[in-house]
């Protein structure tokens, strides 16, 4: 049986990872940062698995990393775990330096320290790597120009990678993914803030979203799609690094729109910039019983820009179907029903819950 370690194995390409492996046949261990509260949510379905290990450590504790891989000496790691909120990590800029750049560090030296250079290394590196470059498609080949201290650290790892595979040999790859959600994902991620907010309004629990840049053009995939990527990396016989995307590009604006003909809701947008709201213009069907005509549900607010934005993003996954035979299962429109079925069906029991209480 194959040895697989997860770290961010609580998150959400880490749930969907474990799934995938645990159902390949692996004997999956994954790295839990310890918390006061429960943060095993995600991984709940599996935490009864006999193929499932958990482990509590942090990627800042360095030998604690090489105590931790000296006992399980994987076949396969999957560094998946990431201070991960770009905007935060304005906020907090040396702390995600540290874990996402020096963390990844830390584990690939752990490996060469205990001889493992045998093991398999996946990065989860990122499209905020591309930042303002030019031109579109962005591919493998396309010049980094990172603008947050997220996709700065990021880079640190990416280029760490590179650095153990030539000096030291690793079967280390990086995959650049572009952004990827799903029900799991985090609620204070754009796409998932969407559609949680929206299937809460419709339920009347709660008001209007604040939202930022609604103009931003991303690239979107589904999460189970793309860990599936991750897993094929790591069985070629050589490494490299791959773009992980659809090709296809929408902006946030589509997505809140999508989002609301999922609930039986047309949106007109009225005002620019600052100003500007998203106002409903037509109910049809009894999915959203709390929204009329003329309710404002999405307002722009300063407070979401970021100090330096990333306008458009767009990936070239050429390399990966080529070589790979990957390509993605799941649209943009459909992750967006998806999620707003589950976001739809919580609301409703917490709308619930409220009439009983």
């Amino acid at each position: 049986m194959k040895q697989a370690f997860i770290t961010g194995i609580t998150g959400q390409d880490g749930s969907y990872l474990a799934e995938f492996l645990i159902g390949a046949g692996y004997r999956v261990h994954g790295l839990v940062r310890r918390a006061s509260q429960a943060n095993t949510g995600r991984i709940a379905g599996l935490l009864s698995s006999p193929q499932l290990h958990l482990h509590y450590g942090d990627l800042g504790d360095a030998a604690g990393l090489v105590a931790l891989l000296a006992q399980i000496r994987p076949d396969e790691v999957y560094n998946l775990a990431a201070q991960s909120d770009v905007a935060v990590s304005f906020q907090t800029p040396l702390y995600t330096a540290d874990v996402n750049g020096m963390g990844t560090l830390r584990l690939l030296d752990a490996l060469r320290t205990l001889g493992l250079s045998a093991t398999r290394f996946y990065q989860a590196s990122t499209s905020e790597l591309f930042g303002l470059t030019d031109g579109l498609p962005q591919h493998e080949g396309t010049a980094f120009h990172p603008r947050s201290p997220y996709a700065i650290a990021k880079l640190f790892s990416y280029w760490s990678v590179i650095n153990y595979r030539e000096s030291y040999g690793f079967h280390a790859s990086n995959g650049i993914l572009f952004n990827h959600e799903s029900p799991r994902r985090g609620e204070e991620f754009v796409a998932r803030k969407i559609t949680r907010g929206l299937a809460r309004m419709a339920q009347g629990l709660q008001g209007p979203l604040r939202m930022g840049n609604i103009e931003a053009r991303r690239d979107w995939g589904h999460a189970r799609d793309y860990v599936r990527m991750q897993w094929l990396m790591l069985q070629q016989e050589s490494p490299g690094d791959y773009v992980i995307a659809t090709g296809q590009q929408y902006s946030v604006r589509d997505f809140l729109v999508w989002a609301g003909q999922e609930l039986g809701v047309d949106l007109d947008f009225k005002g620019s910039g600052l100003a500007e709201e998203a106002i409903v213009n037509h109910v049809h069907g009894d999915a959203a019983p709390a929204l009329r005509v003329g309710d404002v549900v999405m307002q722009v607010d300063p407070r979401y820009f970021r100090p330096s934005e990333v306008p458009s993003l767009l990936g070239d996954a050429a390399r990966a179907r080529r070589r790979l035979g990957w390509h993605p299962e799941v649209s943009a429109r459909q992750l967006c029903a998806e999620m707003v079925a589950s976001d739809l069906a919580a609301a409703r029991c917490d709308a619930m819950t409220r009439v009983q209480g």
